[in-house]
């Protein structure tokens, strides 16, 4: 039976005793950025974060190195995850059913890619994203 401890700030898989193939350790970060990755496949997700986050994201896009964590927090207690999310949705998508889709994608991959099981996903609205607003990210490459 494979266990799950917490190691700091990562999770530690060992092997069954009397095997000898070693062990694996599942950084924090690695299960933040898959879900962050799941949830920007999600219609009606506009963009992971608060303000500040999106303005530091499009700094982060300019020079190439894009946190795909962004928006996204996760707690890790030895076989259980819970992830707090920070998003802007779509208007005029019902709020409630993209979080709920967000919640789904979060839960389907980091329990079917990392293994753990997901307690609880924790979805903050931050904003709206109007069908004619220009991203934050063009406003600033606008001539």
């Amino acid at each position: 039976m494979t266990s799950l401890t917490p190691d700091i700030g990562s999770v530690r898989t060992d092997l069954p005793a009397g095997t000898s193939r070693g062990s694996t350790v599942i950084n924090d970060a690695v299960v933040a950025k898959i879900a962050g990755l799941a949830v920007r496949e999600v219609t009606g997700v506009h963009a992971l974060g608060g303000g500040a986050a999106r303005a530091l994201g499009a700094i982060r896009d300019a020079i190439g190195s894009t946190d795909r964590s962004q928006g996204v927090s996760v707690k890790v207690n030895g076989p259980h995850v819970a992830v707090d999310l920070s998003i802007v949705a779509e208007y005029p998508l019902p709020l409630q059913q993209v979080a709920d889709d967000a919640r789904t994608a979060i839960i389907d991959a980091i329990e079917t890619l990392v293994g753990l099981e997901v307690t609880e996903v924790n979805v903050t609205i931050n904003d709206v994203h109007l069908p004619d607003e220009a991203d934050e990210t063009d406003e600033g490459s606008q001539p």
